[in-house]
This record gives structure tokens, sequence and C-alpha cells, in this order.
């Protein structure tokens, strides 16, 4: 089954939801990246947050990246959202050891770590992107998601993120939703929404049970309701290319190109988000040169 995300609204308009179905996204990360099994659920709910907070954006053309920098063993993580909700992304330590709150359950918050930041930067297609950034409160990125929102663009927000690791190390299912309050929003839909999302649960159980975006949210909503407005198909995907590469090559510099040739073998680039590499034959970096 395909990844895909629903958009949309209370019945009263108060409220406007996503919810998102990311298992495919967060095993094509986990077996490009080769994650152990915390940080597969730590990179896997970054993903799936960026993912929703980037199809949120309301400029077609503009990139969300989500970054988080907890002090914890997994390093940084890096995650690049387009405006549909297509991601990619890295960690800088994907081989990080087990860690369980209790046996069965992993310790995302402890792999995070709780000393740093979360920092979003939207590319709006403006002059300078925005950048907002506040400090971690669990490192499980869902409640630090939720304090962003509140802090940085003073949204009041829920989010919920799930994903679930099986025993063989490989993704059983991965989701979840984002809830925020618009302006004029009365008290007693406040109540209801808290009180869904109470009833509700947490996410990935409702996961493992068959649930669809669409079946979280009316468990969330119950009689206030919902009207989706869009669903998208949304993936893992890299937007790395040969001529992207060759640029960057260009930008290190005569001198350091000029030694890459002369070494007079292939030159290997990866790209760090996916599992391509590009490789450059000493004629290949002359050319480059050629262009410098």
């Amino acid at each position: 089954m395909k990844d895909y995300l629903v958009r949309g609204m209370s019945m009263d308009g108060f409220v406007k939801v996503v919810a998102i179905r990311s298992t495919e996204i967060v095993r094509r990360a986990a077996e490009i990246h080769g994650t152990t099994p915390n940080a597969t659920a730590a990179f896997g709910r970054a993903l799936t947050a960026a993912s929703m907070m980037g199809n949120m954006q309301k400029v077609d053309d503009g990139s969300m990246t989500l970054q988080v920098r907890g002090g914890g063993p997994i390093g940084t993580i890096t995650v690049v959202s387009d405006a549909i909700g297509n991601v990619r992304g890295c960690v800088t330590e994907p081989r990080v050891p087990l860690v369980e709150k209790y046996p069965g359950k992993l310790d995302v918050g402890a792999t995070v770590g709780t000393n740093g930041t979360l920092t979003v930067i939207r590319d709006l297609q403006l002059k300078e992107p925005y950048i907002g950034s506040t400090e971690l409160v669990s490192g499980e990125i869902a409640d630090d998601v939720t304090a962003y929102f509140a802090q940085s663009e003073q949204t009041p927000t829920a989010c919920a993120l799930g994903v679930l690791v099986d025993r063989d190390m490989s993704v059983k299912v991965a989701g979840g939703y984002l809830v925020q309050l618009l302006p004029g929003a009365p008290e007693e839909i406040i109540d209801k929404v808290e009180q869904g999302i109470q009833r509700a649960g947490a996410v990935t159980p409702m996961l493992e049970q068959g649930l669809t975006p669409e079946d979280i949210l009316g468990q969330v909503f119950g009689d206030l309701g919902v009207v989706f407005l869009d669903t998208v198909e949304v993936s893992y995907k890299c937007y790395c290319s040969r001529s992207r590469v060759e640029s960057v090559l260009i930008s290190l510099g005569k001198k350091e190109l000029t030694e890459i040739m002369e070494e007079g073998k292939s030159f290997p680039v990866e790209c760090q988000f996916c599992d391509q590499v590009y490789r450059f034959t000493p004629e290949e970096i002359r050319k480059l040169l050629k262009k410098i």
C-alpha cells in the first residue's frame, strides 16, 4: 500500500487537520541509511512530521526543513519536505544502540536527547527563508513539534507520531496527525478536541490495528466530524541529480578539483539523502575545470 496524506477541517470550521500513513517512507529511509531500531523510530517520526508540515505550506514550489539537535547518540536529524509532502533526510549516526523505556518500547527521547533545539526552515520562495527554533521538550519529536508551533508560530497544535519497529528490525507501521486550532475557536470546541485526543490514545496502536489516516481522525474528532479536503500520495523522494552534483564540485574551486583530477581515478560522490552514487572520471573533472 502506498503512503498518503489527508487534509481536512472540523465540521464547524474551527480546527484544521492533517494525517498521514508514512510506513513506506520510513521503510525506505531505514533501508537507505541502515538505521538501527532506535534511530529508525526517531528518524521516522521526524520524516512523518516534516511531510505533514511541508504539505501545510501554502507555496506550491516551497520547501520545509526540520532539524533536530538534542545532544543524544543519534546526533543531528535533518529532514526536508516539498510542498506536497514528499520527504528525504539523513542522520549523523544511524547505528545507535538499543535503548528501551521498558521491554518492547523504544526510548526515542534518550536517542535524540533533550539538550538542544528543534529548528524549522521554511523556504517560501521569498528573498530570505523563515527560520524558527525552540528548545527541545522531550526529544520524542511529537512533543517538540507541538511546542514549536505554540512558541514559534503561536498556533495551538497537537501532534501525534508513531513508528513501530518489528522484532526483525523492519518497520511495521508508521504515521501520525497534526491538529491545529484556528483563531476564534470557542472553549467548548477546544475541550472536545482535547477529550478526543485523549480518547483516541497513542497513534501506534491505531496504526497496528489497521486504521487509516481518515479512521484515526474520525477517532479523534468523534461527533465534531471531519470534512476531508484533499488526499495526496507521498513518498521518500530525493531531488539529487548529476547536474546538481556537478555544481557542488565546481563550488570546490580550481585547486581542489585539480587535485582530484590528478589522482587519475574515478571520483565518487554519494548523495547524503539517498543511496545514489555519482562517479566522475578524470576527463569529466577536466571538463568541470574548464567551466570555472
